[in-house]
């Protein structure tokens, strides 16, 4: 009998043992992926110390504010086509005070590469257009003078400036996802007709990120990245509105200064939330600048060059630190 009890119990703590090991196997099972959702839209605004566009100010070096929209819709988990829309406060020598960008395209992923493929339209509403005598003849301005600034380039500096500086590019992107930790980027754009030049722009970059380890500020929820660009903007030849009268080379438009430009920065990221800290700069002479932006605030500093005769200096493509502190987020990630 003892040893029939003895077979009996074995048996039953068999039994537990199994259960028991059944139930651990249970509770350790994966849950079922989410459902696939195609449809997302992201948006954000940002407060920024300047608002710097390859390497030259938009803003005349003052604060500017900024807000995107753009739905998404998620071909597969590795593809995504998208549209969007943006505005930014600017100052343009031409008046012009709102960038309106209107873009679009198509972004594959396959494995550690990401593309992104699109037309990007930059409008500039509210514009006023500022020419020479001889641009007025040739009817450059039409009917858009503004004879109370006395028509003949802007003040101050006589610099023109058109009423239309709306252009648009395309362009290609390629991240490279290296690791956790670094990210590697190129870029292509191209326009026909720069900011309304009359001159073909050509912009091509390089770019690295380093973001930290989530580790680095322990529990807190704050990450960190430092990142970096390095581009060249070629540019063509400008129309006859921005011609030197006289000029035996460039009385038919002058030969718009190509560039390169570099920013590097830190940056602190929380929930949505990211504080953006950078120094931008470009080689562009203020001369030079001056000559490629008609910037309305340039005076006379004797920055003479072969498109600058009259010696204004530009101090808007030079050196720059900006802060901004920006929020961004997605219907599929912030708002489920």
């Amino acid at each position: 009998m003892k040893k029939l009890a003895l077979l009996a119990t074995a048996l039953a703590m068999f039994s537990s043992s199994a259960m028991a090991a059944d139930m651990a196997v249970k509770a350790v099972k994966a849950p079922p992926p989410p459902p696939f959702a195609p449809w997302d839209f992201a948006f954000g605004a940002a407060l920024m110390s300047d608002y710097v566009f390859r390497g030259i100010t938009q803003s005349n070096h003052k604060p500017s504010v900024s807000a995107y929209f753009e739905p998404r819709y998620n071909v597969t988990k590795d593809l995504q086509l998208y549209i969007g829309a943006a505005g930014e406060s600017i100052s343009f020598a031409n008046r012009a005070a709102a960038e309106i960008d209107i873009y679009g395209g198509i972004r594959p992923t396959f494995g550690i590469f990401a593309f992104d493929f699109g037309v990007w339209g930059y409008l500039y509403p509210g514009g006023q257009c500022f020419g020479s005598q001889y641009t007025l003849l040739q009817g450059n301005c039409g009917n858009d003078i503004d004879y109370s600034q006395g028509a003949l380039g802007l003040p101050i500096n006589g610099n023109f400036a058109k009423k239309n500086a709306s252009f648009y590019e395309g362009y290609a992107k390629l991240n490279i996802a290296i690791n956790d930790q670094w990210t590697v980027g190129f870029n292509e754009y191209y326009s026909p007709n720069f900011l309304n030049l009359g001159a073909w722009g050509n912009y091509a970059s390089i770019t690295a990120k380093w973001i930290a380890p989530s580790s680095t500020f322990g529990s807190s929820g704050i990450g960190m990245y430092v990142s970096g660009e390095f581009g060249r903007q070629w540019l063509g030849k400008s129309d006859v509105f921005y011609g030197i009268a006289g000029d035996p080379l460039y009385a038919n438009g002058i030969q718009e200064p190509s560039y390169n430009t570099w920013n590097i920065g830190v940056g602190f990221t929380y929930s949505v939330f990211t504080l953006d800290l950078r120094y931008s700069d470009t080689d562009m002479s203020k001369g030079d600048c001056n000559a490629f932006t008609s910037d309305h605030t340039s005076k006379f500093d004797g920055s003479f060059t072969p498109i600058n005769p009259g010696g204004f200096g530009s101090n808007w493509c030079g050196a720059a630190g900006i802060a901004k502190l920006s929020a961004d987020l997605s219907a599929i990630s912030n708002l489920k």
